[in-house]
């Protein structure tokens, strides 16, 4: 089990990334992967901060992909690379997880949004010819999460991110439902660090809105949480059920899906339904933080939330949740879109 050694969310903590860096004896050779518009954002800040002490090397990506992901690895052997620095959204960093897994090397975390759970967990979403699968990647040694940085992203972003913590109550249902009826391990203490996480966001779902720092700090630690649970676990199994199986599904079914975090947050309502849980809670807890909780928020047609629900079984269908256990059909599907109000 590996965990971050540093975490550091704090204002204008950017600045303290060489520092950090340095601490921890990562090496002198750094390659900073960025984005086009999170080089604006931080990246090109971040080269400047770290030109003094260490010698950068900055590439820009584009999509996670594993063109992406071989192009980064190419060019840190290149360059000789001692470690990573990804600065950007999911898919900055996922590719860069990926990449330092594959060549052999550290990589430091620094989001420019809160709007997912894998900031400092060991999986990396990257798209090939079949799709966007799931690899298993190493997390980051250390994470600065700057909070001026964090809070000029749109709000939608921060929004996203407290959807996929608050879904982390039904991923923790489906796995202890595995338990009972399949006999499946689980890990108390990773459930537990996804439980907390959530309840971290509910509680704050009334201050979360206001968009102040104290705000934006619970958001990064119940994200850093949700990664860090996975980790102990050695899978996603405390972070990802039925409502990922589900978001996963309207990827393939939608042309142009939603966020992650959006996704999973709706179909979290229906699979808590499903469950036989406080439903409700979530919804609320979701329209007070500004995050859409029915199909038309999400800009998506009411057929293919439907289309999804019953589709999700075959994403993962190793991994056991409420869908098999009801062995949801159509007629099953509309009922539990229909009743929590996520279609009309």
């Amino acid at each position: 089990m590996k965990l971050p050694r540093e975490v550091i969310i704090g204002k204008n903590v950017l600045e303290r990334v060489p520092e950090v860096c340095g601490e921890l004896r990562l090496g002198k050779n750094v390659l900073i992967i960025t984005g086009e518009t999170t080089y604006r954002i931080a990246g090109g800040r971040l080269a400047s901060l770290m030109n003094d002490s260490f010698e950068v090397e900055i590439e820009k990506i584009g999509e996670a992909s594993e063109k992406s992901v071989k192009n980064v690895v190419d060019i840190s052997k290149k360059i000789k690379a001692d470690f990573i620095v990804a600065t950007g959204g999911g898919r900055v960093i996922d590719v860069a997880k990926l990449a330092s897994k594959i060549a052999g090397i550290e990589f430091v975390s620094i989001p420019t949004a809160a709007s997912h759970d894998g900031i400092a967990s060991a999986i990396a979403s990257i798209k090939n010819s079949r799709g966007v699968t799931s690899r298993a990647a190493e997390p980051p040694i250390a994470v600065v999460a700057d909070t001026e940085i964090i809070k000029s992203s749109p709000y939608r972003l921060l929004a996203s991110g407290c959807g996929d913590v608050i879904s982390k109550y039904t991923s923790v249902k489906d796995w202890m439902l595995a338990r009972q009826v399949k006999d499946e391990e689980i890990s108390e203490y990773s459930i537990a660090m996804s439980e907390m996480a959530a309840e971290i966001i509910v509680q704050a779902e009334n201050e979360i809105p206001q968009g102040g720092e104290a705000a934006i700090r619970k958001v990064i630690k119940a994200l850093i949480s949700c990664g860090v649970a996975m980790s102990i676990a050695g899978s996603s199994r405390p972070a990802s059920g039925s409502e990922h199986k589900f978001s996963h599904a309207l990827d393939i079914l939608t042309e142009k899906p939603a966020l992650h975090g959006e996704q999973c947050a709706v179909g979290s309502i229906m699979a808590m339904y499903l469950h036989g849980g406080d439903w409700r809670e979530i919804r609320d807890a979701l329209k007070n933080i500004g995050a859409p909780t029915t199909a038309e928020e999400l800009d998506i047609d009411s057929r293919l939330i439907v289309d999804a629900l019953v589709s999700a079984k075959k994403i993962k269908p190793h991994r056991y949740t409420i869908l098999e256990h009801l062995n949801i059909d159509k007629d099953k599907a509309e009922k539990a879109a229909r009743y929590t109000g996520v279609i009309e």
